[in-house]
């Protein structure tokens, strides 16, 4: 995978960067690629959280597309991805670059150089400043047929998975939306510190440092019905 300078990054450190080899290549944000993803199957870009442009690309992401690393510049992501619901993946992109959510998985398709049809699995995660600005969404592209699967987490080998409450399943739900504890405490009729305790223990069971976290374990542990927004939690994961 590569590493591509985020927008709003230093210029000294856009000028001196050294580019690892390509199997120590990381995330933006420093972590590396998930293990045993096959690193030619994962092609990455950065996309401007506004207009939903591609500002930098490795040569692969932009191969899939029959495009040079250059001339995939400006390029809207939208316009070169499909999605089954396309108002759904234009939101969750809207989503991210404003702060509501942190990262999203969803099945797509596009064109290749030839106009043949691909389908692939996209990744978006933002890419945000100490100060909390989105400087950038990191794309990862993941051809059908080669998708990484991640381990199932230490913990995680009780039968069928793990099994939640209805009550916590819809407060779940909400923070997955990116609901406040307020609006979750409103929605269900519940006090502010009945939401805080019931996500406080999730938290701990889900041994997740906070509530995106909690979000991205639930995803893990398959939780959440696939392809589906809003987000819901599987009936089989409901007690």
């Amino acid at each position: 995978m590569v590493t591509i300078s985020a927008p709003d990054a230093s210029p000294r450190q856009g000028r001196n960067a050294v580019h690892p080899a390509p199997s120590a290549r990381r995330h933006p944000d420093g972590h590396r690629p998930p293990a045993g993803a096959p690193p030619e199957t994962v092609r990455t870009a950065h996309v401007s959280p506004g207009d939903l442009a591609v500002t930098d690309a490795d040569p692969d992401f932009a191969r899939q597309f029959g495009l040079s690393a250059s001339g995939i510049h400006g390029r809207g992501i939208l316009q070169l991805l499909r999605a089954r619901e396309p108002d759904r993946l234009q939101g969750q992109f809207h989503a991210l670059g404003t702060g509501r959510s942190r990262c999203f998985t969803e099945s797509v398709t596009g064109r290749d150089g030839k106009g043949r049809i691909f389908s692939a699995e996209l990744t978006a995660t933002a890419v945000r400043s100490p100060s909390g600005k989105t400087l950038a969404l990191f794309v990862i592209l993941r051809p059908a047929g080669h998708v990484h699967r991640p381990e199932k987490p230490a913990g995680a080998a009780e039968p069928g998975g793990p099994v939640i409450s209805s009550l916590d399943a819809q407060v779940l739900e909400g923070v997955a939306r990116g609901e406040s504890t307020v609006q979750l405490a409103s929605r269900l009729y519940l006090s502010r510190q009945g939401i805080e305790y019931r996500v406080g223990q999730m938290l701990r069971r889900f041994d997740a440092p906070n509530r995106a976290a909690l979000v991205a374990r639930a995803h893990a542990l398959g939780m959440f019905a696939t392809r589906q927004w809003p987000p819901r939690v599987l009936p089989e994961r409901v007690e």
